[in-house]
């Protein structure tokens, strides 16, 4: 519970973006989330010098944000940083185009280093019946194969890749193992492939410390004709602690959306106080 109270605070606290966006930026809008896949490191999210996200914590994903296009600037510190002169990660420039969907991910190299990638997400359509799997390297490991009821579905992944499918809707029994193996590092764990939805699954962790755990994210409304404009939420992670990372977590989704709200509630509430 503990866990998804942060989760919800930290998106509340994605709100105060909207007062730091360019000067220039128009009313169209991109979708902006934000991975934490960084083990044993609490942090603080600055986005052009500002204090965004406060005590990220470790395989918590905030968002998604609606944010006027433009170039944001954003670094990685500590969390009892006083401010962003010292990241731990960047400074790195994102640049959000207006319609477009994003996940901002702080992670491990290859190598175990800390960096930032940019995903775009894919929010085009699929038909009936069908669901996007979208899956991402980003832990301290070599390639990997995605197994999908012991054979390998995807082959050779790299971080920072992805790769996509397009499935059934349905339960898949999915693994990771190093590339050209069986034998699972991550899972077995069932992946729910929902109609209309791209379940994007991130690899994080490092093999070296036996940490690796997998975090979800979700962004639905992508049927032939759906019914809005694709929005998205977070899903939460499995605990990256050693022999229990096969866990994949998918209620906490809702709990954390409405938690969304509630903070951006009284976050707008304090601020409308402050000024009387």
């Amino acid at each position: 519970m503990r866990k998804t109270i942060t989760v919800g605070i930290a998106a509340g606290a994605l709100v105060a973006l909207a007062g730091i966006a360019p000067a220039n930026a128009a009313t169209d809008v991109a979708q902006l989330s934000v991975l934490h896949g960084v083990p044993g490191l609490t942090v603080d999210v600055y986005v052009n010098d500002a204090l965004t996200l406060d005590n990220f914590e470790p395989g918590d994903i905030a968002g998604p944000l609606e944010l006027p296009a433009g170039t944001y600037t954003v670094a990685i510190t500590a969390s009892d940083a006083a401010d962003a002169s010292s990241p731990a990660i960047g400074p790195v420039d994102l640049p959000l185009e207006a319609g477009k969907n994003y996940t901002a991910a702080a992670h491990l190299d290859a190598a175990g280093a800390p960096t930032a990638t940019l995903f775009t997400n894919d929010i085009s359509t699929v038909g009936a019946g069908e669901g996007r799997l979208t899956v991402r390297h980003v832990a301290a490991a070599p390639a990997v194969d995605v197994l999908a009821g012991g054979t390998a579905v995807i082959t050779n992944l790299s971080n920072p890749d992805e790769s996509m499918l397009t499935l059934p809707a349905g339960t898949v029994s999915a693994s990771v193992a190093a590339t050209g193996t069986t034998d699972p590092v991550i899972g077995p764990a069932d992946v729910n492939v929902a109609e209309g939805t791209n379940t994007i699954v991130y690899a994080w962790g490092s093999l070296t410390d036996s940490n690796l755990a997998l975090a979800v994210q979700t962004i639905d409304g992508l049927h032939s004709n759906p019914d809005g404009v694709p929005a998205g939420s977070a899903g939460l992670v499995a605990t990256n602690q050693p022999g229990n990372s096969s866990g994949l977590w998918f209620g906490g989704a809702a709990i954390a959306l409405v938690l969304m709200i509630s903070a951006a509630a009284v976050y707008g509430t304090r601020r409308a106080e402050a000024r009387q």
